[in-house]
């Protein structure tokens, strides 16, 4: 009789636990079959002793005996050379530090590719398998590896956490839901994430709107930055060519006048020794007469004493006055004064309050026609404004002041810094700042710059300057100045005063918070005019 051949499939005698061939095979009462040592190894790690392919659970441990018959038949095969070990699947890598390992590999792990919450062990992609295969399995909830599965236990119960107590705001388990939280509120898991996903998205929303903010303020702080450095630098270099200009100046006139006194000292020193040397020929000449008279008058020849008498006691002629007096070319109480003069105000440099470098600091204004009052005249492309005796036909407008002679500027400067000139002439004129919302009619002090909470303003009148804010008036000692500078600094709520002519003083400077943008404004009386001044940084 012919020889039957056997054909055998290489998984009929691989264990799904190792992967490999079977080793020393034992059979449960469902039918599968491990490895001894590793059947032994997955009991052992595991609290409860269930088949590892079809998980049928076992009340106490069943006795393990080697399946002799199938040990047989495992190493005739393996001596005929049907059966090796098979190859890890190309989709599968062992597990390194950081992986989750599989439950159910022995021996080196693979890597987990799935945890499941109803099993609550992980497993590779080989013993996944049954979760596809399987019915009794194919229900189970499958997730991403997760290394702490027991933390998605009960701790109680020990049953998984599938739902959501609204009342107590945690996670529990169906044991949970029917015993200590039955009469509370209970959603499943996905609907309470979808609603914290709103809430989750709001608070995003929220992170990205700020952040924004913020990056577009660093951003613009960061141009602050890098234009305040270009603005130092190139003011130093002015400050630098300035003072070197006036150190050699200073360097020159003081050689110029050590020369000139020098000078002098050589011209009054050879005149003075040119009259000392007549002065000393005189009294060698004198002292010869004196002696000769001496001679003469102690003689004891009367004819020779007549005889003489007459040519010696002639004197000769006394000339001019022989004194000598120092003139100076300078006053050395006028050089004093001058330079005292000259160190005053270099002091006076040294403690300037000087202007914040910003890179908004010079702003175009325009006066806004659409609010002066109909006794003032625009003129100059609207940057001067006169107060005439005769009304103007100006049309109604809700922003015109109908009675205060005011007007503000069109530009609303907030959230940044400015500065601008004003060129002042007559006896009265308000400069100053309004938020839009400053009343437009009446003459109250609702309306006029400086008297409300609404303004702040710098007044001259009656030859003296009077800062004004919310109904507080303070007097400012200062002489007059025709120019007058503003800036205004509307982040850090400050808004200065300075007079200007060749240096600048601060008049006053207006500390508080600002809450709205500031419209730049003058009130003016009969014969008064304003002129804002164009500027450039290389004005200032």
């Amino acid at each position: 009789m012919a020889e039957t051949q056997l054909f055998v499939s290489q998984d009929d005698f691989t264990c799904s636990v190792c992967l490999h061939t079977l080793t020393d095979p034992v059979s449960l009462h469902c039918g599968h079959s491990f490895c001894l040592k590793c059947l032994s190894d997955y009991w052992d790690q595991s609290q409860m002793c269930s088949c590892p392919q079809c998980r049928h659970t076992f009340m106490l441990r069943p006795e393990l005996n080697r399946n002799t018959l199938l040990n047989e038949v495992v190493k005739k095969l393996k001596k005929t050379g049907l059966t090796s070990p098979p190859p890890p699947s190309p989709s599968q890598n062992y597990a390194i530090p950081g992986d989750v390992e599989c439950d159910f590999c022995t021996g080196k792990k693979f890597r987990a590719v799935k945890s499941c919450l109803t099993c609550m062990a992980s497993y590779c992609q080989t013993h996944l398998q049954p979760h596809f295969e399987v019915a009794a399995w194919k229900g189970h909830k499958l997730t991403d590896p997760d290394r702490n599965l027991e933390e998605k236990l009960c701790e109680k119960h020990q049953k998984s956490l599938e739902m959501f107590c609204r009342t107590e705001k945690t996670c529990i388990c169906m044991m949970c839901a029917v015993t200590e939280h039955n009469s509370h509120e209970k959603v499943e898991l996905e609907t309470e994430r979808e609603e914290k996903q709103k809430q989750l998205g709001v608070a995003l929303s929220d992170i990205k709107r700020r952040l924004e903010e913020r990056e577009k303020t660093l951003k613009e702080m960061r141009r602050a930055m890098d234009e305040m450095k270009i603005s130092v630098e190139r003011d130093m270099e002015e400050n630098e060519k300035s003072f070197t200009a006036l150190i050699r100046c200073i360097e020159e006139a003081h050689r110029k006048l050590t020369e000139r006194i020098k000078e002098q000292e050589k011209r009054e020193t050879e005149k003075a020794e040119g009259v000392m040397e007549q002065l000393e020929k005189e009294i060698e000449e004198l002292k010869r007469r004196e002696a000769e008279l001496k001679e003469l008058s102690e003689t004891k020849d009367h004819l020779h004493f007549l005889q003489s008498f007459s040519s010696h006691c002639v004197l000769p002629a006394n000339g001019d006055s022989l004194s000598f007096t120092v003139a100076a070319d300078f006053s050395s109480e006028d050089l004093l004064k001058e330079l005292s003069g000259l160190k005053k105000s270099l002091e006076k440099i040294s403690q300037w309050d000087t202007l914040t470098w910003t890179p908004l600091d010079f702003c175009p204004l325009t006066l806004d026609i659409n609010t002066a009052n109909r006794y003032l005249r625009l003129s100059e492309g609207n940057k001067k404004v006169t107060c005439e005796g005769t009304k103007a036909k100006y049309p109604d407008h809700p922003d015109r002041f109908d009675h205060c002679v005011q007007v503000l500027c069109r530009e609303a400067l907030t959230g940044t810094c400015c500065y601008w000139e004003v060129e002042c002439s007559g006896d009265f004129m308000r400069i100053g700042v309004a938020y839009k919302g400053l009343s437009r009619k009446g003459d109250g002090g609702e309306c006029s710059l400086g008297y409300n909470d609404k303004s702040c303003s710098l007044q001259w009148s009656h030859s003296k300057y009077i800062v004004s804010h919310n109904e507080k008036q303070t007097v400012i000692s200062a002489p007059y100045s025709p120019r007058i500078g503003v800036y205004l600094d509307w982040p850090a709520g400050s808004l200065s005063f300075y007079s200007v002519s060749h240096t600048m003083t601060l008049l006053h400077r207006f500390n508080t918070s600002f809450t709205e943008p500031l419209y730049p404004g003058f009130s003016l009386l009969y014969n008064c005019s304003v002129t804002i001044s164009h500027l450039t940084p290389c004005d200032h």
